[in-house]
């Protein structure tokens, strides 16, 4: 698992592709619709994904600055720019997510190598080296694509991606007092995760993506072999 912001800014550049060329096929009204997140509608998705990526370049201007710069203002700013930004016409989401995008883009080419080392922290306080941040936005990308509900879901994550995501999530979810103990088989990939001690644990199997999806909170595809513990939220 590459730790390269090089490597990952690479595909970043190739998700985001993906991404507008959805975000530009859709009309007013199919942004004006719920998405697959509970309570959000796709213009609220949309707006997220551009505000993401004007935090994370704070994050990138904190490392290279040795400034502290905050993510946002606060959790409350961070939920009413997303209110207010949902209800606008499509062609605003297109530009804005283009525009956020590119900038993102754009200050993550300028970091100088060595400030790659330096410790920021997200929102919620968690202290990290500004090399992940690259990592953090593909993530975004990538899963809210697949939460638009549209013609991209968690089937179209690049094999790369989904290998990722499933050792992080294991990981974290190992480390955790609430995570039931499983052993997850990817089909496709030929490859294990374990959670917790996998002794004797429940086996859970279907295609990799399935499994992360799942894992993530983003539902149980019909493709899952086993039975499905109660999983603690994610994030």
């Amino acid at each position: 698992m590459t730790t390269d912001p090089l490597a990952l800014l690479a595909e970043l550049d190739r998700a985001t592709a993906r991404l507008l060329r959805t975000v530009g096929g859709l009309t007013d009204k199919e942004v004006a619709a719920p998405s697959l997140l509970p309570g959000w509608t796709r213009g609220h998705v949309l707006t997220h994904l551009a505000r993401n990526a004007d935090g994370l370049v704070n994050l990138l201007t904190w490392a290279e600055s040795g400034v502290q710069t905050p993510m946002y203002t606060s959790f409350e700013d961070r939920v009413a720019a997303v209110d207010a930004g949902a209800g606008r016409p499509a062609a605003e989401h297109v530009a804005d997510v283009t525009g956020a995008s590119q900038g993102f883009a754009d200050r993550a080419a300028k970091v100088p190598a060595d400030a790659w080392n330096a410790v920021v922290w997200t929102l919620n306080e968690r202290r990290i080296p500004a090399l992940t941040v690259p990592w953090l936005r593909l993530k975004e990308v990538e899963i809210h694509h697949a939460d638009l509900g549209v013609d991209y879901g968690s089937g179209s994550w690049p094999e790369s991606f989904v290998r990722r995501l499933l050792r992080e999530v294991t990981h974290d979810f190992t480390g955790r007092q609430d995570a039931p103990r499983m052993v997850l088989t990817a089909t496709d990939l030929g490859a294990q995760y374990v959670v917790g001690d996998g002794e004797g644990a429940p086996t859970i199997s279907g295609p990799g993506h399935a499994l992360a999806a799942w894992l993530i909170g983003r539902g149980a595809h019909k493709s899952l072999v086993g039975t499905l513990p109660t999983l603690p939220s994610w994030g």
